[in-house]
């Protein structure tokens, strides 16, 4: 009989307040791009570039954050709460290190940096993209600390205390956003600033809230040393997922080279489609990291049948949920399209690119990410990121050239592609989670 660790009601209250934190940062990423358009098009365009950099970082310190929760997860799955906390507090601790090297990197070489990926702009786009990596460096650690506390939380369950961090820290950005646009007139730096204070307000509670924590907290002892084997398990997480993420970061700006050969209207369809996209995802992105928790723990306690108990029925979940999901926002897509002044020709371009991306990403979606995200847990890690990697390049990257541009189908032939490296990613994940390889994998 196979023992069930988590409840239903337990499974909603790590999923619900995921969806809603997902949802609140893609209004404030809006938010966002409103006040900064209102700095000017020189603004508009070196927030947009330095953003390209700075996800990078971003995928990194995620990267982290994800390894250190494998490992927390499995720990508390073992009952062992002092190992458990001697992660997180390594996870924390390593966090600390990493950013703060990575900011110092950052902030001696951005004129370098930046000259050497954006070298042809125009000076006051120069200028701006400076003035925002400098401020936006400033951040990294705040960031990566914000992560390591959150991994922490989700890897036992508490997604709720991230959901109310996000909603203070994004409360203090879009505020700020508008004292520093609307009131202090100060520009680029209008937005850098309140961003680093929102990320700074993030970590700063979230670190207190994982040293009140009770069941797995920090330990300023285990904060300040080294322990080289701990730190082993969860590189050996974080390592491939970050790999994985550099190189889609990679082909997403290969691939906008690709979209750039195209018409106005395509370019301008794509950018508005990827835009309902972001919000179609919320449902992977609220269902995704409840298999790190789930399966983490069920592996962690050596309950393979549970873990697998658990496979099935989170992607039974995820499949549900993203159906209706999917369909909802597609529903709503002409209504989002009022909102834009477009031709009817782009228009029409837009629905049938969300039309293909969301029946796509409610059926084959969950099986390519959020089965994945199960196998990592489980600490099958390697597979996915050769996988991952392998589809990238030779399904999206080169079927995006071929389909794209070789075969005239423009933006619509990346979307094919998009959607191809999906169908090929899920295809292997199923196939490896149905061979039960992963059920001899261990972590901890």
């Amino acid at each position: 009989m196979t023992s069930k660790l988590f409840s239903n009601k337990d499974l909603v209250r790590m999923i619900v307040p995921l969806f809603f934190e997902q949802f609140l940062l893609m209004l404030v990423g809006l938010a966002d791009t409103f006040f900064i358009s209102q700095a000017g098009e020189a603004a508009v365009a070196g927030v947009s570039l330095t953003n390209q950099f700075n996800t990078v970082f971003i995928f990194l310190f995620t990267a982290l954050a994800a390894g250190g929760a494998v490992v927390v997860s499995q720990y508390v799955g073992t009952g062992d709460a002092d190992r458990a906390s001697e992660a997180a507090s390594q996870l924390l601790m390593f966090s600390i290190v990493f950013s703060v090297a990575m900011s110092v990197v950052v902030l001696l070489l951005r004129r370098q940096l930046l000259g050497l990926m954006f070298g042809r702009v125009e000076p006051a786009v120069m200028d701006a993209c400076v003035i925002y990596l400098g401020i936006s460096a400033l951040s990294y650690p705040a960031l990566a600390v914000y992560n390591a506390g959150a991994a922490t939380f989700r890897s036992i369950g508490k997604t709720s205390v991230t959901m109310v961090v996000s909603i203070i820290s994004n409360a203090v950005n879009v505020v700020g956003n508008y004292i520093g646009i609307f009131v202090l007139h100060a520009g680029v730096a209008g937005v850098a600033w309140p961003s680093l204070l929102a990320r700074m307000v993030s970590a700063v509670l979230i670190t207190w809230l994982v040293f009140r924590e009770e069941r797995i907290t920090y330990r300023l002892p285990q904060i300040m040393r080294w322990n080289g084997p701990l730190l082993a398990k969860i590189a050996g997480i974080a390592v491939p997922n970050g790999a994985e993420n550099a190189v889609f970061q990679l082909v997403k700006v290969a691939l906008s080279s690709i979209v750039a050969l195209f018409g106005t209207y395509q370019i301008a369809a794509n950018g508005v489609a990827q835009s309902i996209w972001s919000l179609a995802a919320l449902s992977g992105a609220a269902i995704g990291p409840v298999y790190i928790t789930v399966i983490g723990q069920c592996m962690g306690a050596g309950d393979v049948e549970a873990a697998d108990h658990y496979f099935g029925k989170l992607t039974r979940w995820s499949l549900v949920f993203s159906v209706a999901w999917n369909a909802l926002v597609f529903a709503a897509t002409p209504l989002i399209l009022r909102f834009y002044a477009l031709e009817s020709e782009t228009v029409a371009l837009v629905i049938r690119l969300v039309a293909l991306h969301n029946v796509f990403n409610a059926l084959v979606f969950p099986f390519a990410s959020n089965v994945g995200n199960g196998l990592r847990a489980a600490g099958d890690v390697a597979y996915t990121m050769w996988v991952s990697i392998a589809s990238t390049l030779a399904v999206r990257l080169v079927l995006s050239y071929v389909l794209g541009v070789g075969l005239g189908m423009g933006v619509m032939g990346i979307a094919w592609a998009m959607v191809a490296d999906w169908s090929a990613r899920a295809a292997l994940i199923v196939w490896r989670q149905r061979r039960g390889v992963w059920k001899t994998k261990r972590v901890v």
